[in-house]
């Protein structure tokens, strides 16, 4: 039997999945959370096989959620279920250490499919993600050495918002954290390269390539 958790801050969209997973044989809900931090707790005390993770919730968002389960080891695989298919969300959740990524509206059968190959150790992804992931690979996208080593993927995220003209607070609208964390991010930034300012960050930055085309 696989147990299953449930992370999504809509109440309907969870009473729906809760019903699908009610008539499915090899699959038990051990749990629902309606926000990122409930989720963690809920890993950590139903010890679940899978999790079904949106990106956007209260408070902590499913991305970060994400990593700190993967990173306290629970021994469970994190699916993330979402509206968001832009490659930033795709790929930051792989770096969190997403073990699948689907998009919301996709069948039962599909969701059935992925919560089985996620406790079996698989990765899984929906076809749409599936096909931007290729085509990110097939153009070279990921064969780039990253630039900076020093920084956290979430500090080069924030470095790449900075060298696109991007302010503290669409970088935190982008990334669904709060201004404050951004701040913190942008601090460590500075003082990991060693520079005084903003404009010397994104020089920097677009030097290594990391300007993002608007």
């Amino acid at each position: 039997m696989i147990r299953l958790l449930i992370a999504d801050d809509h109440p309907a969209f969870r009473r729906g999945l809760e019903l699908m997973v009610a008539e499915v044989d090899d699959i038990t809900l051990v749990g629902a959370a309606a926000t990122g931090i409930e989720a963690v707790e809920l890993a950590a005390s139903e010890h679940p096989d899978v999790i079904l993770m949106d990106l956007r919730m209260p408070g902590l968002d499913g991305m970060e959620a994400t990593r700190r389960i993967v990173r306290d080891a629970n021994g469970c695989a994190v699916v993330v279920l979402t509206m968001f298919e832009d490659d930033d969300s795709v790929f930051a959740a792989m770096r969190a250490g997403a073990r699948g990524y689907l998009l919301k509206g996709a069948e039962q059968d599909e969701l059935e499919r992925a919560v089985r190959a996620a406790a079996a150790g698989e990765a899984i992804f929906g076809p749409e993600i599936a096909a931007r992931i290729v085509a990110h690979f097939a153009t070279g996208a990921g064969s780039r050495v990253a630039a900076f080593p020093q920084l956290t993927d979430r500090e080069r995220q924030v470095l790449e918002l900075i060298a696109a003209g991007k302010g503290n607070a669409a970088i935190a609208h982008d990334l669904m954290i709060s201004l404050k964390t951004v701040r913190n991010h942008v601090s460590a930034i500075f003082a990991k390269l060693q520079v005084s300012d903003r404009a010397a960050a994104i020089v920097r930055a677009r030097e290594a390539g990391l300007a993002r085309e608007s």
